[in-house]
């Protein structure tokens, strides 16, 4: 055994110096003195929107913050006199580390949650910036002895702003004695903290690839290149002496992504740290550690910080994002800084008493109303949040969760209130399969209007319609069913305030007409958990079966269901109902590879049924030419009103939406977001339409993976989606897949053309960086409702093409933790990122400051959820919403650093048709 003579305090305490050591630093005091700039940061009471406003910033414009506070690190003489008695220590390592993450209101949180997990041998607690006061933080860093070290996350805005940083600074300030690493925002905040000056990067890098140079600090050992993510940056040449750069790059210099590959589970680039460092070489070169002794280049854009690091105190800052899926060395960040805090506390130890680990490795706290982050916490039902704490502290290593913020997500049998479920259901399914029909009765086209399309009011069809590399293999459609079938309507409440919470009205109406509308005060999402939750079937009547939709749940979700997602409210009120889905009791199943076909139906215990199955049969094995004959007729002339552009009417002007790009682009300068996925919608009053010969138009001039056809009759409403994009799946193996679209470009005119543009799509740097970012934030959706280590990126930055365009696809996928429902995985995700931009909260509050009306159906999903727990919505775009008398299409684009405002303007008009298309007496909508 090596051993060590080190100089430290004799005590009792695992791990580091509590509060009987020294003082509490909640005592002391701090000031704040601006210079340069005041920055003013608020919270629009009325309109809902929570950003800092620091619109009137320039380009050159400088914030620095010089903290004034009485405790300058001295130690006491009693400390010192202790740091002077030598023990001998065994050198040995803790099994894991205990990490507190602080969570900046980002969507990149739950990445550095993941590697923290494995890296670290146990999960770390994750809590916002603003839920503990400070007396709490100090009471569990110091009284409890909870944690080993301490994460910044990264965020929006700026650490000048009280709102987007809120603890950070006085935990940076105040907490010299434990290891602590900034990441972006918190990278920023540590120079801030300490009298450096932020100021905006002479140009925004959002993720990109750079390449980054460092002087071997221990943080950095192994690491060649990273993904950036900022607008601000600390201003080199105003570090304070006590501050030291350890990394750098060059303020313009970014490397393209080439290539797609599989990103597993863990980066596993293995690189095994050198155990010899134990304190930075790199001290000894500067001595006093003053940053004036390292030549780090003549001005501000020359070279940007990368990395700083304190020269007493053990707390370090990184400017780019480790927990990047393109930052194929970032997990080696998180490795090196637990070496640093292993090394740091053995510094510090007189003796290695057993510290017990608490296997729960979802234990969360913070304010029980923040619903976006309920989905990651599981149930308990005798503990609170702080309890659950005392149980890590005190070394319980009983599974227990913390019930704080599930209280209505508890086992989802809640039987007293209005809208609850009274009792469970136990369903019984049968069906039959019919092999190799579907190409005989003419497919599925033929299928749906010879069962369903004569009236085609009240039916759904989820339509694979491309079903090319194996994008999708199966289709779904039905109609009014039997005894269980049901129509549920919901629309959000809307205070007079103009906020809306997530509380609303949900009508139903069974098979027989009998309707009634009650108040769901916890919303539908919820209200939808119960429902699945009630339900109880027999796992070997679906033996056979090769999909995951055996009856259940059909319809959409509407974008502002967001508002039962994290967001705090809606600014605009849709149309159309927030959300709309048929309980199917039949169904017919189609599987395209195989060419077979399945009817379906579920029924309650006590009941039978053999009717539909057997008229279903029957109408299927009839299905003849003639069928196909009478379809064409019909989808020969769908709509003769589209016979010109006249009558259309865009929500926006082109300079209009101009002017929103540049809106998005100042946010962007501001550190406010990464990317803006801004939209707008075109409509056009219509007096007699047929809506299923539309869908039949669109779907044959453009065939999608994750098409639909919906059709709720008592609402006047029809759906016709031709969308390409996947937003969630969770599978028979409880597998969690995502597959977002970022960059969109037109197909060619010729062979040789189309394969110009598909380079010049899967090599352009904007539209890399677009699809990257929201890669980073869905990772970071699903890793608080997966199992650690689970989440990946098999596919990143596929082309694939289609009738009209080609796009820009990443697949993401992880496995669903245990103790979380399908609904909450939803509830983790919505909106689709691609859809909202990065961070999504602040972005999505943004963005509903810009845009002019309700997004309404358009960026939601459709699709099912199974009575089975399974579910597979899509990303509603590249649709036509067909409503009361008007027909109307969103379209939209991602902003980022990169965008030009014209350029932006003629993606969104290509989205809306790449031409609204006259011929066949249609527009088409590509």
């Amino acid at each position: 055994m090596k051993y060590l003579t080190l100089f430290l305090a004799k005590m009792n305490s695992p791990l580091r110096l509590f509060s009987s050591e020294l003082t509490c630093p909640a005592s002391e005091s701090m000031q704040y003195t601006n210079s340069s700039l005041r920055v003013s940061c608020f919270i629009k009471k009325g309109g809902g929107v929570r950003v800092s406003n620091r619109n009137g910033r320039n380009a050159k414009a400088v914030v620095c913050c010089q903290l004034m506070h009485s405790h300058k690190e001295e130690e006491s003489n009693e400390r010192k006199r202790k740091l002077q008695e030598p023990v001998l220590v065994p050198v040995q390592k803790a099994d894991f580390v205990r990490t507190l993450l602080i969570d900046n209101y980002d969507s990149y949180t739950y990445n550095v949650y993941q590697e923290l997990s494995i890296i670290n041998g146990v999960p770390p607690v994750v809590i916002q910036n603003d839920d503990w006061t400070w007396e709490e933080l100090c009471h569990y860093l110091y009284e409890e002895n909870a944690f080993d070290n301490i994460v910044i996350s990264p965020g929006p805005g700026s650490p000048a702003c009280p709102e987007d940083i809120g603890i950070c600074l006085q935990l940076l300030l105040k907490c010299w004695d434990i290891p602590i690493l900034g990441v972006c925002l918190g990278h920023q905040a540590l120079g801030y903290v300490h009298g450096a000056q932020i100021v905006h990067a002479s140009e925004p890098i959002h993720g990109r690839l750079s390449e980054v140079e460092h002087n071997g600090c221990q943080l950095f050992h192994d690491i060649p290149s990273v993904v950036r993510y900022h607008s601000l940056v600390i201003d080199s040449e105003s570090l304070p002496e006590e501050l030291i750069p350890i990394a750098w790059t060059s303020s313009t210099s970014t490397l393209p992504f080439i290539g797609s590959k599989d990103f597993g589970k863990f980066n596993t680039h293995e690189v095994q740290p050198d155990q010899s460092i134990f304190i930075d070489p790199f001290l000894a070169k500067v001595g006093s550690g003053s940053s004036n002794q390292f030549d780090y280049g003549k001005t501000r854009s020359a070279r940007v910080l990368m990395g700083i690091k304190h020269s007493t105190r053990p707390h370090y800052g990184v400017q780019f994002h480790p927990e990047s899926v393109a930052t194929c060395y970032g997990n080696q960040i998180f490795k090196n800084f637990r070496e640093i805090t292993d090394d740091y506390w053995l510094r510090f130890r007189s003796s290695f008493k057993e510290t017990h680990a608490h296997s729960n490795a979802c234990m969360q706290i913070s304010s029980a109303n923040r619903l976006y982050r309920e989905v990651c916490r599981s149930i308990s039902a005798e503990n609170n949040a702080v309890d659950q704490l005392k149980k890590i502290v005190h070394a319980d290593r009983h599974l227990e969760y913390n019930k704080a913020e599930m209280k209505h997500l508890e086992m989802f049998n809640m039987v007293n209130t209005p809208h609850a479920t009274t009792g469970s259901k136990c369903l019984k399914l049968k069906w039959r399969k019919f092999g190799h029909l579907a190409g005989q009765v003419g497919g599925a086209k033929s299928i749906f209007c010879g069962l369903f399309g004569h009236e085609a009011e009240n039916t759904f069809w989820l339509d694979s319609s491309s079903t090319e590399k194996g994008r999708a293999r199966f289709s779904f459609m039905g109609g009014k069913g039997g005894s269980l079938w049901k129509h549920l309507m919901f629309r959000l409440s809307h205070q007079s305030d103009g906020s809306s919470k997530g509380g609303g009205y949900l009508s139903t109406e069974d098979s027989q007409g009998s309707a009634e509308t009650i108040f769901l005060e916890e919303g539908f999402l919820d209200f939808l958990n119960k429902e699945l939750q009630s339900y109880h079937y027999g796992k070997n009547e679906c033996e056979g079966l090769p999909f995951d939709f055996h009856g259940g749940y059909v319809g959409y979700i509407g974008y502002d269901l967001k508002v039962e997602c994290g967001v705090k409210s809606n600014r605009h009120k849709s149309k159309t109902p927030d959300a709309c889905f048929f309980f199917a009791d039949n169904l017919v199943a189609i599987d395209h590879k195989n060419d077979d076909v399945y009817i379906l139906a579920i029924h309650e215990e006590s009941s039978s049924i053999t009717q539909w199955l057997d008229d279903t049969e029957e109408k299927l094995l009839s299905l003849n030419g003639s069928v196909r004959v009478a379809l064409e007729i019909q989808n020969s002339h769908p709509l003769t009103f589209y016979s010109c552009k006249a009558g259309l009417a865009a929500e926006k002007s082109r300079e209009q939406y101009i002017e929103d790009v540049k809106k998005c682009l100042n946010y962007i300068k501001d550190g406010e977001s990464y990317e803006l996925c801004l939209t707008t919608q075109i409509r056009k009053p219509i007096e007699e339409l047929n809506s299923l010969g539309l869908y039949l138009h669109l779907r044959e001039r453009n065939p999608a993976p994750y098409a639909a056809w919906l059709n709720f009759s008592k609402e006047n409403l029809s759906i016709c989606c031709s969308s390409p994009e996947r937003f969630l799946q969770l599978d028979r193996k409880n597998i969690l897949e995502d597959k977002p679209i970022k960059g969109t470009i037109a197909r060619g005119a010729t062979k040789e053309e189309n394969e110009l543009l598909k380079l010049k799509l899967q090599f352009s740097e904007k539209d890399q960086a677009e699809n990257l970012m929201i890669v980073d934030l869905l990772r970071n959706d699903l890793g608080r409702v997966c199992d650690p280590g689970s989440v990946h990126v098999p596919r990143l930055m596929d082309v694939e093409s289609y009738a009209t365009v080609h796009t820009m696809v990443s697949t993401i996928r992880g496995k669903k933790r245990s103790d979380v429902s399908a609904i909450n995985c939803v509830k983790a995700a919505f909106p689709g990122g691609s859809m909202t931009g990065a961070p999504k909260l602040r972005s999505m509050e943004l963005l509903d400051s810009i845009e002019s009306c309700s997004r309404g159906i358009y960026s939601g999903c459709i699709g099912f959820f199974s009575y089975n727990q399974r579910f597979d919505l899509n990303i509603v775009i590249r649709t036509v919403i067909i409503h009361e008398g008007e027909a109307s299409i969103g379209a939209g684009g991602a902003i980022v650093a990169l965008s030009n405002p014209e350029d932006e303007y003629e993606e969104m008009v290509l989205k809306f048709c790449l031409e609204l298309i006259c011929q066949r007496n249609s527009f088409f909508l590509s």
